[in-house]
């Protein structure tokens, strides 16, 4: 589903225009563009409303914002890419998956040690 900005606005309490179209030509959202304008899905207003949290409740700088941004993105890939091997592990034969673990827990455990 795809919704204006006047809709975003109104779904997000915390959110006006003017702030909304600073962070799009900021690139801090990059909506989909229309006819009638740029439109928002699930996602984008997702993002606006962690946009509200670093700007309105948190007071994160402007200069700040696509460094924190940028970590949240590569926060949530690496997160998809974990699901993704967790989900390759899984469909390898029993013995396979003992041996992946078991090479984990000692990699993980020299990892600790600062080995």
């Amino acid at each position: 589903m795809s919704f204006d900005e006047y809709t975003v606005v109104a779904r997000v309490e915390r959110l006006n225009l003017r702030d909304l179209r600073f962070w799009v030509r900021q690139g801090w959202l990059c909506p989909a563009e229309s006819e009638t304008g740029p439109l928002f899905d699930e996602l984008d207003i997702a993002r606006v409303r962690l946009l509200c949290d670093l700007r309105k409740e948190m007071s994160l700088p402007n200069d700040a914002v696509p460094v924190v941004l940028n970590l949240i993105d590569h926060l949530h890939q690496t997160r998809r890419e974990l699901r993704a091997l967790t989900r390759a592990i899984e469909e390898q034969p029993e013995d396979v998956r003992h041996a992946i673990v078991s090479v984990f827990h000692d990699l993980h455990a020299r990892t600790a040690r600062g080995d």
